[in-house]
């Protein structure tokens, strides 16, 4: 990715404008990668959000394709990709968004050797999944490779956000808050979510991406967001390490 341009002047002027990014800020946001697993509900609009801020290179991984009950939330896909490959069509829409950026697509299920070699390729990864087992593999890979991982979840009208960064000596991970077998595995094909809830969610994570990827002060490591989007209340609760966790302190 080449140094910012006239262009990128014109295009990403809003964040130049900040103190907390500036023309250094963004040309660091340029050179970086994000890996982003999973690009539904929660995926397309961090995906998006991250192509519209500049991050240089994606690599967008799920082997799913697009279906039309898809539509309902994750806004990436459209109509006339129903059918195609996830990957393929959030590609279509990111390349409108950004034409600039590098694009990678993983289109195959992403087992531990997929992840391990991707997560390392990563300066943040994008945690955008459904399930336990993905989440675990996912948060175990981070670890080992002392990547930040951004997590969220939503289903029905609540969600979750947090912040795991294996740089820090005191941040806890994804299985000091959902020890193997205490969590529920649901997911919004069996119980339902609300639409613009996973919209909320996931322009969150794209959000503590960038401050993890500019360093910033004030990411959500260590600490735990809980949304009741019913009543729009929000809580925070603290998240230590848990002192019998086999990943981060095994």
């Amino acid at each position: 990715m080449p140094d910012i341009d006239d262009e990128d002047l014109l295009r990403y002027s809003r964040h130049l404008l900040l103190p907390q990014i500036g023309v250094e800020g963004q040309e660091r946001l340029l050179h970086s990668t994000a890996l982003i697993v999973g690009v539904g509900g929660l995926g397309s609009p961090a995906v998006m959000y991250l192509a519209a801020s500049g991050i240089g290179h994606l690599m967008i991984a799920d082997y799913d394709k697009v279906d039309l009950s898809n539509l309902q939330r994750q806004l990436i896909h459209t109509t006339d990709t129903v059918g195609m490959s996830k990957t393929t069509s959030a590609e279509l829409s990111l390349n409108k968004i950004n034409p600039k950026i590098t694009i990678t697509k993983m289109e195959q299920r992403m087992d531990v050797a997929h992840l391990e070699q991707a997560v390392a390729e990563a300066d943040v990864v994008i945690d955008a999944t459904d399930n336990f087992e993905t989440r675990y593999a996912i948060n175990q890979a981070c670890w080992q490779a002392h990547t930040p991982l951004v997590y969220s979840a939503a289903i029905r009208m609540e969600g979750q956000l947090s912040v795991f960064d294996s740089r820090h000596s005191d941040s806890p991970c994804y299985q000091c808050l959902y020890p193997s077998g205490q969590g529920l595995d649901e997911s919004c094909s069996e119980s339902g979510v609300l639409a613009p809830l996973t919209g909320v969610l996931g322009s969150l994570q794209a959000l503590e991406a960038i401050k993890v990827l500019l360093e910033m002060d004030g990411t959500l490591v260590g600490r735990l967001l809980l949304l009741d989007a019913q009543r729009m209340q929000w809580r925070e609760i603290a998240l230590p390490k848990n002192a019998t966790c086999p990943v981060c302190h095994g």
